[in-house]
This record gives structure tokens, sequence and C-alpha cells, in this order.
């Protein structure tokens, strides 16, 4: 028995059912900056993976972490420095009065806590999300992820409502109808809850609807559906975790997009994989959240996780990241474009910064689905040394999100990869149903967060 077979033997001993990527899973012992390195020695370009925002084991944000640890490593019940400086700094960050933030361990944790905080300070308890949303892993997070269970609404606090998008729009309408029906979505959903004697809290949504595979969305309609939130008394939480620190070619998602949020959310990138997220709001929302509950977490903003995070941010600023993560995306965006002079599986091609989404479809015209296709793209690449994913609502979105480091010279191993890879893709006759799309589009065998 091999070395990994033999570790994923212990692994399912061990651990159980546990998601993994790929039929044949990858063990990887180091990383560097965009590329991962296997146990058999193999090295692979990382073009998936968005926690390492400033690159694999950065040495600026590793040492950072090691010098804090030599020194001090405790809960926030006594004063530090280092954490209200980051505090300070990261709250520069923000425009629209967001001048307070509270800490957590984690993106779900994060989004558990604005649910928490909208419900105390609402007019009741209803949450609208999108029907392929996915905002975490906790219990009541959960409910705010139909992707993970193939949009069925089972909870009576939640409503569902199709997300944004111009590929496919709601009915086949277009232009004012489009955005006058999407916006009728949302108040139908305020309605129900109000019928329902739940009353409306508030929506939560990615500014760039990541999971539902970033949708072109039509222009002007986030700015009303916030409006429109706003009037029914509700409070508009915007999850920041796969659009914020710079992925977007703006620091922030909602900026990009031009919305003004209640509550943002941040996780996973902001410690370049030390576990530390947060929540970012107004003065006036956190203090009457806190005069109601108390909120204390022992791992949150140690002093420890004020060091990675503020490395991240030297990086960020310093390399000029949102500026390499605009220029680069639109390189590989263009480069795809390319692509689909030659391969007629690219149907649409979408994205901002280093968020790059590519529908790959069996037919231009009907825009059937190529799932099983991108599935085998998938594993193709792997084959080539090249890690990506697929995601939205078919799993045949092509998802790509690398380290923010990465450069033209990585973009363009990237595309001639895809562009060999495509002619090694089979017959998709008695696949097409075979595979369920999961949250993060690779089969239900293998799912991450």
């Amino acid at each position: 028995m091999s070395e990994t077979r033999e570790l994923l033997a212990r692994r399912h001993k061990a651990m159980g059912a546990s998601p993994l990527f790929y039929d044949e899973p990858l063990h990887f012992v180091r990383g560097e900056g965009v590329h991962l390195y296997a146990a058999d020695g193999r090295r692979y370009l990382d073009c998936y993976n968005n926690i390492p925002v400033v690159g694999h084991c950065h040495p600026h944000v590793a040492e950072a972490i090691t010098r804090q640890n030599r020194t001090l490593n405790v809960h926030s019940r006594y004063l530090s420095q280092n954490i209200v400086d980051y505090s300070e700094r990261l709250l520069g960050t923000f425009s629209c009065g967001l001048d307070q933030v509270l800490y957590t361990c984690s993106g779900s944790e994060a989004n558990e806590q604005a649910l928490r905080i909208a419900r105390m300070l609402g007019r009741g308890r209803g949450i609208i999300c999108s029907n392929y949303a996915y905002h975490g892993n906790t219990a009541a997070v959960d409910q705010v992820s139909p992707l993970m269970h193939r949009n069925r609404q089972y909870f009576t606090e939640v409503r569902s409502v199709p997300f944004p998008e111009t590929y496919r729009p709601l009915d086949g309408l277009a232009g004012e109808a489009l955005i006058e029906a999407y916006l009728a979505e949302i108040q139908g959903a305020i309605d129900s809850f109000e019928a329902a004697g739940i009353g409306f809290a508030g929506m939560i949504f990615c500014p760039i609807f990541a999971n539902e595979g970033l949708p072109n969305i039509p222009s002007g309609l986030l700015q009303r559906a916030v409006a429109l939130v706003r009037k029914a008394g509700g409070l508009i939480i915007i999850d920041e975790v796969q659009s914020g620190f710079g992925r977007t070619g703006t620091l922030w998602g909602h900026d990009l997009m031009g919305i003004t949020p209640d509550i943002v959310t941040l996780g996973k990138p902001m410690g370049n994989g030390y576990p530390v997220a947060a929540l970012v709001s107004r003065g006036e929302i956190l203090d009457a959240f806190r005069a109601t509950a108390f909120y204390f977490n022992t791992f949150a903003a140690s002093q420890t996780a004020a060091a990675a995070a503020s490395a991240v941010l030297d990086v960020i600023e310093g390399e000029r990241l949102p500026d390499n993560a605009r220029t680069v995306g639109n390189f590989i965006r263009h480069g795809f474009t390319d692509l689909a002079r030659r391969h007629t599986l690219i149907g649409d091609i979408r994205g901002e910064g280093l968020w790059v989404g590519v529908e790959l479809v069996r037919d231009r015209l009907t825009r059937e689905p190529a799932a099983w296709e991108t599935w085998q793209l998938v594993n193709a690449l792997r084959q080539h040394g090249i890690l990506v994913s697929r995601t939205g609502p078919f799993g045949n979105v092509l998802k790509m999100r690398p380290p923010l480091v990465f450069s033209q010279e990585n973009a363009e191993e990237l595309l001639c990869a895809v562009d060999f890879a495509f002619g090694s893709l089979g017959s998709a006759e008695g696949r097409r149903d075979a595979l369920v799309s999961d949250m993060s589009g690779v089969s239900v065998r293998s799912s991450d967060r």
C-alpha cells in the first residue's frame, strides 16, 4: 500500500467520511507562494485556494505569528495594544460609517453573530438569502446556506430568493423588467414573513454571489434591493469571506458593487491561514447588541491573531495586491475569451479581479449546462498540475481564485493547461445525471468550504 493510500485509510478510520477533493486525493506536505507540493515531490499551481490570500506560507506572515507566539498569546479580556492597533487599521479601510469590529475565529461564526444581531435589532426573525448561497456550517448559518440543501427550503425563519443573473435570467426577462422581477421576489419573501407572524430581520448575501457562479448582476439591482430591505426595517449583511481583502481588485466587494452594508463579515483570508475572522458594523448597532447580549470568544482577538491579520494587511498594501488582482484577473479572462474561439464548451466568462468563473455549456444557444465535462476538466487539470474547482447551481462553472500574488506568468501556465486539457475530455453520455454539485462545485465525494 502506498503512503498516500495508507494515510487515506487511516483518515477514514479516524475521521470517517470527511470530505476530500478528487477521486484520488492529493497529499500535500508543503506550500510556498502560489504552489503546493505533494508527498511525491510534484509541484501544483494553486488556482483555487483563497485562504492564503497573500500566498502560501508568506514569510512576513509566518514570522509575525512566530514572533508574537514567543512573546504573548492570551484572550482578549486583558488590554493588548496590537489588537487595538489592528482594529483601528482595519476599520480605516471601511467607509459608510462602519466603525466598530467584533472578532470571531471563522466566517461561519461571524455570520452566526450577524444573524443574531439582525434578529435582535430588527422587526422579526426572518432572513432572506439567495437560493444557492453558502454562508457557513453552524446550526443558524446552515439555514441560510441552501446550496447545502439542494435549494430546498426547510426552515420557517428563512426564505431564499433566486440569485440575480443575466446569463439565465429569471423568466427570460431583461432590463428593467428583470430588475423588477427580482425585487418582487424579495418583496414577496418579506410579505410572507409578515403574514406568518415571523417578522423581517434582514438579508444576507455575498456581494459577487461567488457560490452562485459569479453571475453578471443587472446594473442597479443591488442598490434597489438594499433600499427595499431597509424600507422594510431589515439589516443588510454582506458576507465578504470570499470577496474581501483585495480579491476583486478592490479591498472590499461591497465597494466594487456600490452598496452600503449594515454589517460586513470577514473570514479565512484575514489571517492567511491563521484562524481569525470578524464582523464589522456601525457602533450604534454593536453597542445595542452588547447592551443585550454578552459576547466573548476565547481565541478571537488574541495577540497572535492580531499579528497574523496585521501582517496580511502589510503584504496586501505593500505589494499592491488589489492592483495585481485586477490586472492578472483581466489577463485570465481575456485569455479565456481567446480559448472560446477554439473550444465551444466555453459559454460565458465572468468575475472580478482574481475571482474568475467560466461557465461550460454543451450548446451556446440552449445553454445546456456541461456539468460532467466541467468535472472532467477539473480532474484533467489536476493531472497537469493545476488546481481549480467548479461551482454554480449546475456545477458547470470553472472556479478559479488563486492567491493574490498570482502573476501573469502563472496565468499563462493556467491558460495553456486549460487549452490542452480540453482536448482530453470524453463523452458525457451516460454520465449527465451522475454528478450532483455540492457547495464547492466538485462531486459529492469531494467537497470543502
